[in-house]
């Protein structure tokens, strides 16, 4: 998995949040900005090429305020975001590294 490939599909609209993820953002006051700018700056930390539905990825990113998030999302033709949130400090170093 690419983030070129991701970064293109956001780009163009090509891609959708998963009720699960809409009901998260506003829960962890994320909002959508705040998503793009995360997989249009961020990393991917984690693969999953055997998921459920499809193959997915974990991006790291900070927001503009410094805020660190995660984004996971499937890699179907239209790219969908399945959850958004704050990685738990207590289970990651730095956000990146499962501790």
């Amino acid at each position: 998995m690419k983030m070129d490939y991701f970064r293109e599909k956001i780009l163009k609209g090509f891609y959708r949040f998963s009720d699960h993820a809409v009901k998260r953002m506003i829960k962890r006051l994320i909002s959508r900005y705040e998503v793009e700018s995360v997989i249009h700056c961020g990393e991917i930390i984690e693969e999953y090429l055997e998921d459920k539905y499809s193959p997915s990825c974990l991006i790291f990113g900070k927001t503009k305020s410094g805020r660190n998030i995660h984004v996971l999302l499937s890699e179907t033709p239209v790219v969908v975001i399945i959850t958004v949130y704050e990685p738990d400090p207590t289970e990651w170093i730095n956000g990146k590294i499962r501790g």
